[in-house]
């Protein structure tokens, strides 16, 4: 695997920005600040993102016990008497969802934080407690649109009736949780825009990585085995449950909550019977509410596995924690997001090396916001960028996956509150070049059809694809479904071996 700033990235791009050297979200320095305080004897109060109303936001829905005017902001010490940053280490176990805010895709991507201690060091720095120099002020660093940023909070949380209002730890003195949840909540403009979302979000804002994304009703034959690559590797896994409409629908779900996101916690065969069986764990964000079909907790298949398996993989507890078979996945749920540092996890070699390109760019009215591809008039004055595919050498090559390039297309959200930014229909399409060369006109678009796409132009932060592409040069065009709307986006180029990637910046006349 490569080190932990992911995949090789080419040395142009570099601007040294790294989760190890963030940039301060708001300009506010988190050592400065800590020891301002330290010097005054004072608790930190964050006057950004402040103890009241304006930090919570607005609820289109409540649960009719809860008053917001009764919320009362406490820190960890008023609350118990002995509060800890993380007791006896981070677990997925360690929080439930609260009942005001609809967040599980946020805390479906914290149950996978939970496995891998090198991600967890970037998204919550050492050194931090409610003892040694404890200010009242905490940060966490996550990766926003391109960029690393360190978030500074102070440690007072919404509470209500002395119980915390959002995530609820299950031990009362632990509050790891929590704190990370309101530096997220800080960095999207409130704990209501953490309202509802998709769990890639908060994946790639822990990673700041590659990811991979599967529609499970058309995902290639070999998902487990990729399932399974990712899982011994520092990858982060979530998914989706399907939708159901009728009583008929939710009753096939057999546990399943519909519409909600789930944690991949594990991928592991077990001989039934002597048939081998490819087995999927999942995690319910909830902390209980569990699949109640085949290989549940309950379920009699597990009397058709050894003992010694038995011991390793079945608990009968009500954690929110289940097994289910790959069959009943790839029917029950929806898609399947991959996170990971580097798809280097999916080649063998050690030989082969992934490397990674990208660009900030801008779709802009009247000038390069030509709309999609069928928009013939002015699809041809949306960005170019030229891309090289080299040839790989003989052992990279030998015994891989086929695809040898991954296109990531991500909007640039520029607006501080998240729910008040709406996402584009975006999407890109890769043409080959035939060694052209300056900016494509319309003539070079009409009848030309792609070599690679993504499937459909979808109202997502970002959509991506992997294929294969052979050597030779190549042009990418992404695009919003309609001219003139204007947006930021991010491109990156995630392929094997050396990575060119050049905007083609010439003004279309």
């Amino acid at each position: 695997m490569p080190p932990p700033d992911g995949c090789h990235p080419n040395s142009d791009e570099d601007d040294g920005n790294s989760a190890t050297n963030p940039l301060n979200f708001l300009e506010q320095n988190y050592q400065e600040l800590l020891q301002d305080c330290l010097t005054e004897n004072t608790l930190y109060n964050d006057e950004l993102f402040p103890p009241d109303n304006s930090s919570i936001g607005l609820f289109d829905d409540l649960p009719p016990d809860v008053d917001m005017s009764q919320v009362v902001w406490k820190r960890p010490s008023e609350l118990v008497s002995d509060p800890n940053l993380i007791v006896d280490d981070m677990s997925r176990f360690d929080y439930a969802q609260g009942d005001v805010l609809g967040n599980c895709w946020f805390l479906a991507a914290i149950g996978a934080l939970t496995f891998e201690k090198d991600i967890i060091k970037q998204v919550m720095p050492a050194e931090q407690s409610f003892t040694k120099d404890y200010a009242g002020i905490f940060h966490f660093r996550f990766w926003r649109f391109g960029k690393w940023i360190d978030v500074v909070i102070d440690d007072q949380l919404p509470t209500f009736d002395d119980e915390l209002l959002f995530v609820c730890s299950k031990t009362s003195n632990e509050f790891w949780p929590a704190l990370l949840e309101k530096a997220y909540a800080k960095v999207c403009g409130s704990y209501a825009d953490l309202h509802a979302g998709y769990i890639s979000e908060a994946l790639m804002d822990f990673t700041g990585g590659t990811h991979m994304y599967y529609t499970l009703n058309t995902a290639p034959a070999d998902l487990w085995k990729i399932m399974e690559c990712a899982f011994k590797s520092k990858t982060l896994m979530g998914c989706g449950s399907n939708t159901a409409t009728t009583p008929e629908e939710i009753e096939l779900l057999h546990g399943i909550i519909a519409e909600h996101a789930y944690t991949v916690t594990g991928v592991f065969e077990v001989m039934s019977d002597e048939n081998p069986v490819q087995l999927v764990r999942l995690l319910n964000p909830w902390g209980q509410e569990e699949w109640q079909g085949d290989w549940s907790d309950g379920s009699p298949l597990w009397d058709t596995v050894c003992e010694e398996v038995r011991k390793i993989c079945h608990e009968v507890l009500n954690n929110g924690e289940f097994w289910m078979s790959m069959e009943d996945f790839t029917s029950i749920f929806e898609n399947i997001d991959i996170c990971c540092l580097c798809p280097d996890f999916l080649d063998g070699s050690a030989e082969c090396h992934w490397t990674s390109k990208r660009h900030f760019g801008r779709w802009n009215d009247e000038t390069t916001a030509g709309g999609d591809i069928i928009k013939t008039e002015t699809f041809w004055t949306n960005p170019h960028f030229r891309v090289k595919i080299d040839e790989l050498d003989e052992e990279c090559a030998s015994g891989q996956r086929p695809e040898n390039i991954l296109v990531s297309l991500m909007q640039n959200h520029e607006k501080r509150h998240r729910n008040s930014q709406d996402n584009f229909n975006i999407g890109f399409y890769v043409f080959e070049m035939r060694s052209q060369s300056g900016r494509f006109s319309f003539e070079f678009f009409i009848d030309r059809e792609p070599v690679a796409q993504t499937e459909e132009l979808v109202e997502f932060r970002e959509v991506m694809k992997f294929f294969r592409l052979e050597p030779g040069e190549y042009l990418i065009v992404p695009c919003t479904e309609n001219p003139g709307e204007t947006a930021s986006f991010i491109l990156s180029v995630f392929s094997k071996n050396e990575t060119h990637l050049e905007h083609i910046q010439e003004t279309p006349e």
